[in-house]
Formats: C-alpha cells, structure tokens, sequence
C-alpha cells in the first residue's frame, strides 16, 4: 500500500465507507474474446505503469506537505522545550533538532527534485489516459465499420467528434492500426447475429454497472475525506485560537509550540487534499454516476428496439454516447490535473 493510500486510511478510520457488493462480471461474447486476448498484454503494461506512477505522484505531494509542517515542529520544540537556553542541560543537544529541521527539509527538496526528474506525474497521466483507452478498444470495435476505408488508423477518432472523447497517444493508433485485420473479420456478420448483439450488450451493460460503482465509491470516498479534514482544521484552529488565549495569561512556551504547529499543519493537511481534487473528484464522480444509470436505461431501451424492428443505429449510438461520457469524464478529470506539479510547500 503506497503512502497516501495509509493517509487516506488514517484519515477516514472510524467513518463507514458503504459500497455495493460487486456483481459477477458478464462474459463478452465469443467473437471479441481473440481481441480481448491480444490487446491484453499491451493493457497490463500501461495499467501497470498508471499504478505505479500514480502512487509516486500523490504520496510524493502528502509527503511533501507533511513534511512541511515537521519542519516547523523540529524548528519549534527546542524553544517549547527550553532548550534554546544557553544554562539549559540539553542545550547541546538541540543541534539535533535543528539537524532533523535540515533533513527534512532536504527530503522535501528531494521529492520534490524526483517528481519532477522522472516526471512522474507526466508518466501518471500518460500511461493513464492509454490504459484507458485500450481497455475501450474491444468494446468500441463492434461500433465501427471496419469494412470502409479510412486514413485514421486510431478508432476513436474515427467514432467521435473531433476533440470529444480523450486524445488518443500514438500507442493506442499503433495498436488499432494492428488489431484492424483481427476486427474487420471477427465483427463482418456480427450485428447480424443476435446472440452476438445480445452478449455483446450485457457485457457492454456489466462494464458500465463496474463504472457505475466505481465512481460511486469515489464520490462517497472524497466526499468523506473533505469532511474528516474539514474537521480536523476545525479542531487544530479552535486549539490554536485556545492557545492564543491562554498565552495573554499563561506564559508558557509548549502554548507557542501550540500556535505554531498547528496552524502549519492544518495548512499542509488542506493543501494535500486541494492538490487531490477530491472536490471536483467527488462531485464529478457523482454526476457521472447519475448519468451513466441513464446510458444503460437508454442501452436497455434500445435493445429491445433492435430486437423489434432489427435495426442496431439506436443501439450503437445509446453505447457510444455512454462511452463517450466516460472519455470525456476523464479527458476532464486529465485536463484539471495536468496544471498541478509536485508543490514546493
């Protein structure tokens, strides 16, 4: 578990995160599982470089804030302590102190030197957005006419509006460019067999239900963090503001480690979750939530149209318009993390 997972960990101890029991996955028709197969190994690969990536960027930006505010209880506790004091017995060790002000801030200066070194976040978002992408790819193949001759060889362009969905990298045309041949003549007759359209559907339909209950789990999950960290600034500012009290009758110098601490990490604690997004994560996910129940009522819908009448124009176009949210869901969620960098807090 990578170090913002035990933060969030740490910060949501005691508040029930209720999600839904995950159902069994529908199997995806027999025709595309040749595609499924061979577009997996290039999946696992960025998937696993988007994880890896991932968790060095968000643990490296809590690490930084953190830390930040280390730094000012190492600078702080030999003054609480008295050991500032030449006549103080531990005078000589407070050097010690100062030593762990020093490292810390190094190891600050040096995260942050690292993110932006092996850049990270930059490696984050692409591996990202093209884990993504191939993981559509199956599902998207069946809604193209692979038959018609085209200069694109991504297929998301092919499919969308220009500029609508996420812009495609040159690994996931590289790969549609291959995959084409296995398309074109596993999807020839496809939308002519009904077990095809129906399998193909319902395992549509289960990847939408997973989406579905993913970003129900974030929006619960952020909406959770902003309030437990809401509450704990709330605490660290009405002590800070008791301290400063105190400190006009009690003069005492553990009260200016109180009015000192605090404040720095109730101010590391609120700029670590606005560098996370998790408001725009949580009322983004929610939206997207609501709106891809409505795909899936509209997918439904359409295929008992197709079923009546045979004809699959409705049902293709309800699932790219759910696709389509999707990909632009995280084109958006890509565009709003693309500013931040690894801050020098």
């Amino acid at each position: 578990m990578a170090l913002h997972q035990w933060i969030e960990r740490l910060l949501l101890l005691g508040v029930p995160l209720q999600t839904a029991e995950r159902a069994p996955a529908a199997p995806p028709p027999e025709g595309l599982v040749p595609l499924i197969e061979s577009l997996n190994c290039e999946y696992q690969t960025f998937n696993g470089r988007a994880l890896r990536y991932g968790r060095r960027y968000r643990s490296g930006f809590w690490a930084i804030y953190l830390l930040s505010a280390i730094a000012v209880l190492f600078a702080v506790l030999p003054l609480a302590l008295g050991w500032d004091s030449p006549t103080h017995r531990q005078h000589p060790n407070a050097v010690l102190y100062a030593l762990g002000e020093v490292l810390v801030i190094g190891a600050v200066s040096t995260i942050y030197w690292l993110g932006h070194r092996r850049s990270w976040q930059e490696r984050w978002l692409e591996a990202r957005t093209t884990a993504e992408l191939i993981w559509y790819l199956p599902v998207v193949a069946p809604l193209l006419d692979h038959a018609a001759t085209s200069e694109q060889p991504n297929w998301y362009p092919r499919l969308f509006d220009p500029g609508q969905p996420v812009h495609a990298a040159d690994n996931v045309a590289r790969l549609c460019a291959k995959s084409e041949p296995l398309a074109r003549s596993l999807i020839a007759r496809a939308w002519s067999d009904p077990a095809f359209v129906t399998a193909y559907v319902g395992w549509t339909t289960g990847i939408l239900e997973q989406q579905v209950r993913y970003h129900r789990g974030v929006a619960v999950k952020q909406h959770a963090l902003m309030e437990r960290v809401h509450a704990v600034n709330s605490w660290l500012f009405g002590l800070t503001a008791l301290g400063a009290l105190l400190h006009l009758v009690v003069h005492t110098l553990w009260l200016t480690l109180v009015t000192t601490f605090f404040p720095a990490l109730g101010a590391s604690l609120h700029g670590a979750i606005a560098q996370s997004e998790a408001y725009r994560l949580g009322h983004t996910s929610g939206r997207l939530t609501v709106e891809l129940r409505a795909a899936i009522d509209a997918i439904g819908a359409a295929l008992e149209q197709f079923r009546a009448t045979g004809n699959a124009a409705t049902l293709k176009q309800s699932i790219t318009e759910a696709i389509g949210l999707i990909l632009e869901e995280h084109e958006d969620w890509h565009l709003v993390v693309r500013p931040h960098h690894l801050p020098l807090a």
